[in-house]
């Protein structure tokens, strides 16, 4: 297990963050430090990070979760969820692959339809998925009560 503890990001960390985001593959919009959570180890290397993203004045979305590839499996990313999760505003809304919809529903995120969803993820979910119908990706967009 990896030995790390959370600290919020500073403007140093920016270019840590959008280059992890990058390196797995995620959402790269909207990537403002001032938002982000860290994991870090004894030494200050970045391991993983979070935000809470605003879409507006009352949507909030759980989004860039990330963690280095050399970590995955150690708890970093469950730590950093329930840490954004523990002082988030309800609802509370996320975007995912499909294959990980059972990971978010330990937290009690849900998936939900087009009709649930606020106008933001209904253009970010049909836009995706139409894209996706070509790889076989999907998206789901997934709600916390």
């Amino acid at each position: 297990m990896a030995d790390f503890t959370l600290r919020p990001a500073t403007k140093s960390d920016s270019a840590s963050i959008k280059d992890l985001i990058h390196r797995v593959g995620i959402n790269p919009m909207n990537l403002d430090w001032h938002r982000f959570v860290l994991a870090v180890d004894r030494s200050g290397k970045m391991l993983g990070c979070g935000q809470l993203k605003p879409h507006g004045h009352d949507v909030i979305e759980l989004a860039s979760i990330a963690v280095e590839p050399l970590y995955h499996h150690q708890g970093i990313a469950r730590t950093i969820i329930e840490y954004l999760i523990d002082g988030a505003p309800r609802p509370l809304y996320l975007t995912c692959r499909s294959n990980l919809g059972s990971f978010y529903e330990k937290w009690g995120f849900r998936s939900i339809e087009p009709a649930e969803m606020p106008a933001y993820f209904r253009r970010l979910s049909r836009l995706v998925n139409a894209i996706g119908a070509f790889t076989n990706e999907k998206m789901l967009v997934m709600k916390l009560m």
